[in-house]
């Protein structure tokens, strides 16, 4: 259930975003959910991968090519998804970033006080 809320949530953050920046676009909800489902297999499987295979550009970089990693997962994920548009890079990029922003406001308020 736990796992549904969340993905629920990464959807309302890619909707948020998609109106929030001009670079990117979805075309309805159910785009959003397959969106949000596409780049958490795509995290999940795929990006490992490319962190081992790019671990001395990562640390040349000290991180910071972990940013370029993440814009290539999702313009990989624009193209696989009718509906969904990131027009370049740097959009790509700051898609990213306030993703990760957002989803950490968003999946904080799920925390349970203990």
């Amino acid at each position: 259930m736990k796992l549904i809320l969340k993905l629920l949530l990464n959807a309302l953050a890619v909707v948020i975003l998609s109106y929030v920046l001009p670079g990117v676009g979805v075309d309805s909800y159910q785009t959003a959910i397959i969106v949000a489902l596409v780049l958490s297999v795509l995290n999940f499987l795929v990006k490992p991968i490319l962190v081992i295979l790019t671990l001395p550009i990562t640390i040349l970089t000290l991180g910071l090519f972990l940013l370029i990693i993440n814009a290539i997962l999702i313009l990989t994920a624009a193209h696989f998804i009718p509906g969904f548009e990131v027009s370049s890079v740097l959009w790509a990029i700051i898609f990213s970033l306030l993703l990760s922003f957002l989803q950490s406001i968003l999946h904080s308020l799920l925390k349970e006080d203990k």
